[in-house]
Order: structure tokens, then C-alpha cells, then sequence
């Protein structure tokens, strides 16, 4: 693979800002694990490998299963090995991430706001947003899979 510019290297006052908005989640109220389904499943529409071996490192290390994770991709058809919650985050995840298709649909965003609240799906919105964006840094600059 061809070697990329490093963008906390060239501008570190640019990737800084992006650890800065990461950070803001760690006092989310939304879950861990809700978070890492996200960062998991914009990662895999996006096929950013950099992305995918960290979250589900990460989503290991917190307690998720081998099973939902490896599911993660057919959540729609393995519905019963997720909660009504995540499913809405996750179809909020795949709408968000695929804008330029429909974006956000009413009927998602409404039963988003029913079970979350306004504060938790601007939460949500917020963390795809985040990880959609560190994908594109990683894929962009290919940034190597860490071993």
C-alpha cells in the first residue's frame, strides 16, 4: 500500500480538533455498546478496515458478543439479537451514513425521538457524524490496520 500523509504528523491542530469531538462522547448517555454498534456499522458500509479492527476490538473488550458483531451486517434479519433501540440507532446509522441516498427518514427519526429523546438522537446523530468523518480520514490517507 502506498504511504499517505499522516494527518496528525502534517496538521496536528486539525486532527486535534477531531480527538476533541471523540472525547465529547465519552460523557455521552447513550451506551458503550450502543456506541460501538454505531462506529461498527457506518464502518462496515464505508469498508474502512482501520476503523472495523479497532471498534470491534473495542466492542469485544466492553463485553459485546463474536455473534452480534458478526450479525451486525443482517441486523435487519437477525432482529431478535437486537433491541428495539439499537435497531432504530442502526437504521439511523445506515440512513446517515447513506445521505446522498433518501437521509434520514421521518419514520426513523420519529421513532428515534420517542425512544431516545431529543438530547440522545442528537447524541446519535452526533456519533455517526464522528465516525463517518474518521473514516474518511482513514481511508483517505489508508492508514494502516493495526496488527
Amino acid at each position: 500500500m502506498e504511504k499517505r500523509i499522516n494527518i496528525n504528523a502534517v496538521a496536528p491542530k486539525l486532527y486535534k480538533g477531531m480527538l476533541g469531538l471523540e472525547a465529547t462522547f465519552a460523557t455521552a448517555e447513550i451506551s458503550k455498546t450502543l456506541k460501538e454498534l454505531i462506529k461498527i456499522r457506518a464502518s462496515q458500509i464505508n469498508g474502512c478496515a482501520f476503523c472495523l479492527n479497532m471498534h470491534t476490538t473495542d466492542a469485544l473488550k466492553s463485553g459485546e458478543t463474536n455473534q452480534r458483531i458478526f450479525l451486525l451486517n443482517a441486523w435487519r434479519e437477525a432482529s431478535e439479537f437486537f433491541t428495539e433501540e439499537e435497531q432504530v440507532a442502526l437504521a439511523m446509522t445506515e440512513e446517515i451514513t447513506l445521505i446522498s441516498q433518501h437521509g434520514l427518514s421521518d419514520d426513523t427519526y420519529r421513532k428515534a425521538v420517542a425512544l431516545f429523546g431529543e438530547y440522545q438522537v442528537a447524541e446519535i446523530i452526533m456519533a455517526i457524524v464522528t465516525i463517518n468523518a474518521w473514516n474518511r480520514i482513514a481511508i483517505s490517507t489508508k492508514m494502516p490496520v493495526a496488527g
